[in-house]
Order: C-alpha cells, then sequence, then structure tokens
C-alpha cells in the first residue's frame, strides 16, 4: 500500500480546464448569428445535495432543466469556420445551437462540487487522521472538475465584461464570487472562501483557441490557487490542453492532454500527471498517468486511471513491474491497423479497457453515473442543473450582473432557440455599442470585485478579489444586460 503522507499530497490531483468558449461577441464583416459518477471512497457518504436553506434562496435544488436541449443534428458551422483554420478564435461568432444553457463564470463554478470533501480534511486537528483522510477525500474535489466535462460538448456562453456569479453553499460551506474582468483578451476571475475559514480558492482563466480544421484546442492561461488557511498549505497549478474533435462534421466528443503540474509551497512536493493524448489508435484515450516526488526529487507513488472512470496510486516499484510485464504481455498481441484519422472526422475510438487494478492499490476516486435524463439535459451533473437556478425571491439578493439574469441563457434554458439568438445579438451589440462610448471619452473599464496583481505563491500576473460583493451595495453596477 502507498504511504499514507505521500497520499495527502494528491489534494488537487486532477483539476482540468472548464474551459470550451468557444465564441466571442465580435464577428467577421459580413458574418451572421445563426437562429435556430462520484464516490467518496472514504467513508462512502456524501452531503445532501442543498437540502438546507441557501442564501441564494433555493432550500432544494432542482434536478432538471425547464427543456430539453436542442438537436445538433446536421448542423455544420463550416460556412463560419473555413477561413480560420489555425487563427486563434476570439473574434467569431458562433452559432448558438453549438452552445449550453450556462454562462462561462458558471461552468467555472463547477470546480467546487465536491468542496464538503476538503472541509471534512479541514475539520481534522490529529495530523495523522488528516492526512488518512485527505488520501481519499481530496482527489475526489480535484478530479470532479475534470470528470464534469465528459460529453460536455456544449459550450458556454461568453460571459460580458462586468458579468458576474455567485453562488453561497451553506450545505457545502463556501461561498464563490466570478467576475468577468476582461474582454480582449477574455478574463474570468473567481474567489471562493470557506464560510468558516478554513480555505480560499482562487484563480483566473484566460482560454487561448485554436481552429485546426476538423477540431478546437484550448490552451489554459492562467494561475489556479488553493490555500488551507488552518494548516498553512498552498497549492498552485495550471490547467492542461483541452481538444474538442468534429466541430464540423461528425460527433463531437473531447479530449484533454498535457502535463500538470501540482506544487505545494508549504513542503516543496509536487504532483506531476501527464494527461495523454489519444494517439493514433486511441489506446491512451482519456488516461492520465503521474507521480508524487517530494523536494529532494524523490518519487513516492504512482498515479494512474482515467479522468472519465477512476484513479488509483500504488507505490513506484509496484508499477514499474506491472509495466515490464504488460509490455511482454502487448508484444504477443496482433497490432490494430484501423486509424483514428481520416478524411471526414476524427471518429472516437471504442473505449478501451477499463482501468486495470495493479495488485496493491489504493482507490482514490470513482465517477458517479449521471441522471439518468442528463443526455438530454446537456450531459449535464445534477451539480450543473442548479446553477442557472433562479426561484422567487432570488432576485432581490442578485448583483444585476449576475448571470441567472441574462436572458439569452434564460430563453434558451427554457428551450426558446429563436428567442436566446435574438437576445444574444442584442446584448453583443449593446456591449460594443458601450466600448465604443467609452472610447470617445477616452474612458478605461474599471473592474468591481477584482484588481490586476501579482500571485504572491507564483509571482505570477493574476486577478485578485478585492473584498466587499457580499455586502450588497450593487448600486453603482452598470446595466449590461
Amino acid at each position: 500500500m502507498v504511504n499514507r503522507k505521500w497520499l495527502y499530497s494528491l489534494s488537487l490531483i486532477c483539476v482540468c480546464l472548464s474551459v470550451l468558449g468557444l465564441d466571442s461577441d465580435e464577428s467577421y464583416e459580413g458574418t451572421s448569428e445563426a437562429s435556430f459518477k462520484d464516490a467518496v471512497v472514504y467513508d462512502g457518504t456524501q452531503r445532501n445535495n442543498g437540502s438546507l436553506p441557501q442564501e441564494n434562496g433555493i432550500r432544494k435544488h432542482r434536478t432538471t432543466l425547464p427543456a430539453p436541449m436542442f438537436s445538433r443534428n446536421n448542423f455544420s458551422v463550416w460556412g463560419i469556420l473555413k477561413k480560420c483554420i489555425g487563427l486563434e478564435l476570439s473574434k467569431i461568432t458562433m452559432p448558438i445551437v453549438f452552445n449550453e444553457p450556462l454562462s462561462f463564470l458558471q461552468r467555472i463554478t463547477e470546480y467546487m462540487e465536491h468542496t464538503y470533501l476538503i472541509n471534512k480534511a479541514c475539520s481534522l486537528s490529529d495530523s495523522i487522521e488528516r492526512m488518512q483522510v485527505r488520501a481519499y477525500t481530496h482527489p475526489a474535489f480535484a478530479v470532479s472538475a475534470v470528470a464534469s466535462q465528459w460529453d460536455r460538448t456544449g459550450k458556454p456562453f461568453n460571459p460580458l465584461l462586468g458579468e458576474t456569479y455567485e453562488l453561497t453553499r451553506e450545505d457545502h460551506g463556501y461561498r464563490l464570487i466570478s467576475e468577468q474582468v476582461s474582454h480582449h483578451p477574455p478574463i474570468s476571475a473567481f474567489h471562493a472562501e470557506s464560510l468558516v475559514g478554513d480555505f480560499v480558492f482562487h484563480g483566473s482563466i484566460y482560454p487561448k483557441l485554436k481552429f485546426w480544421g476538423k477540431s478546437v484546442e484550448a490552451e489554459p492561461k492562467g494561475t489556479i490557487t488553493l490555500e488551507l488557511l488552518k494548516h498553512g498549505e498552498v497549492y498552485t497549478w495550471t490547467n492542461p490542453f483541452c481538444c474538442v474533435h468534429n466541430v464540423i462534421l461528425g460527433k463531437l466528443w473531447i479530449e484533454q492532454y498535457g502535463t500538470v503540474e501540482i506544487l505545494n509551497h508549504s513542503t516543496g512536493d509536487k504532483c506531476v500527471l501527464n494527461f495523454k493524448p489519444c494517439g493514433m489508435f486511441g489506446k491512451e484515450l482519456h488516461r492520465v498517468e503521474g507521480y508524487i516526488q517530494d523536494k529532494s526529487k524523490k518519487k513516492h507513488c504512482v498515479i494512474y486511471g482515467k479522468w472519465t472512470e477512476c484513479m488509483w496510486s500504488v507505490d513506484p516499484q509496484t508499477y514499474e513491474a506491472n509495466k515490464k510485464a504488460e509490455k511482454k504481455g502487448d508484444s504477443k498481441k496482433p497490432k490494430s491497423q484501423v486509424s483514428l484519422y481520416n478524411d471526414d472526422a476524427d471518429d472516437m475510438p471504442e473505449v478501451q479497457e477499463t482501468v486495470a487494478m495493479i495488485p496493491g492499490s489504493t482507490l482514490l476516486w470513482r465517477i458517479s453515473s449521471r441522471p439518468q435524463h442528463s443526455a438530454k439535459m446537456y450531459n449535464f451533473t445534477n451539480f450543473a442543473m442548479s446553477l442557472n437556478e433562479l426561484e422567487p425571491g432570488m432576485q432581490d439578493r442578485l448583483a444585476p450582473t449576475d448571470c441567472r439574469l441574462r436572458p439569452d441563457i434564460r430563453a434558451m434554458e427554457n428551450g426558446d432557440m429563436d428567442e436566446a439568438s435574438r437576445e444574444k445579438a442584442r446584448l453583443e451589440e449593446k456591449q460594443r455599442s458601450a466600448r465604443k462610448d467609452r472610447s470617445k471619452d477616452e474612458e478605461e473599464w474599471s473592474t468591481r470585485w477584482f484588481q490586476s496583481g501579482t500571485n504572491p505563491y507564483t509571482s505570477s500576473q493574476d486577478w485578485l478579489y478585492t473584498g466587499g460583493y457580499f455586502d450588497r451595495n450593487y448600486s453603482e453596477l452598470p446595466a449590461i444586460y
């Protein structure tokens, strides 16, 4: 079995990007808008999903959307994208049929789905017991941000400049505020904090997007930081690449790849994870492999699995012995000659065998099934279903810039695609007009809740929360809707 001390450093194993914002509010001239599985291994329990009264006004969260998703079958965007191969997708308006009824600010909030696991680990005072509990709870929190993207091929709405989103979950012990702080480049900043002072979780995300003919690649920019205040520990990381295949023809599918380094600034320990690219024959689809090392670069455990299925940990010697045996077995198998690539579509390979557990491994996390009706609801998890919920009385507490009040997202959620498309076009034109007015007056846009600064742990540029949002003074916010 793996030493519990090093399993503790798995706290941020697989957090990955939630960035699929494929459009802008500016289109090329002449281009028009088209109308149209988590299981907690440690004790097998979860908190109830929103059964306690919430500051946001919801006593029990909904588990479905008002209307099923609009069919994307037989719809091509080639006429819009064919001139954009190799370019950054910063000035292209994508048809609304490819959206999902969430803002990108709501999408990044899905980082918080399993925050109650961190709360459980932080609540323990005994260091040995805390290490043991974190060995199981932290990976579930970390991997959830990746796993929620599985089959989520709809893109969130790009936030308008000044747009905000808040989420208070008293049952999970946190509150979050996010703001769209920049339009060019598009930057979303968020800040979450424990209601009892246990942790702070914050970051800013700037996705750099490119179109490659049959796929869209998202390169994540920005730093994610988790501060465990009670125990004086700080973790930082950046996200892997994400690729959406078959944006022109065929079935959409998602691939995540690249190296993620999660650094514990307090101890010098590092978790290095390789999200493997699919490869020519699809053998590595969804696979993740990595290790934890201390500040002297000694490896203490190996992590392996799939971000769509489960993650395991095992000691390095056992892993290497198993890998050698596996190679010997593979050398005797006939090689497949079926290529993943063709002229028509990047066909998603058939899912290979499930992750084979190496004897002596520790299960860190396993995905749970989604709601039975999820496929008709943009493949949302239960948590995602609740993010745009607006009940009577909630509007009185929200900032007027909150995503829940966006009419285009609300219309899409209700199944009115034509109205959603009209509202989206109206809001984008309103944003362009406001930008022109500021330019005439030589007025700079001023963010309200975040300011540009330096991340104290990485010394990189970041957007830091200045406080005050939950004082509920919204009298000077712009009318962006």
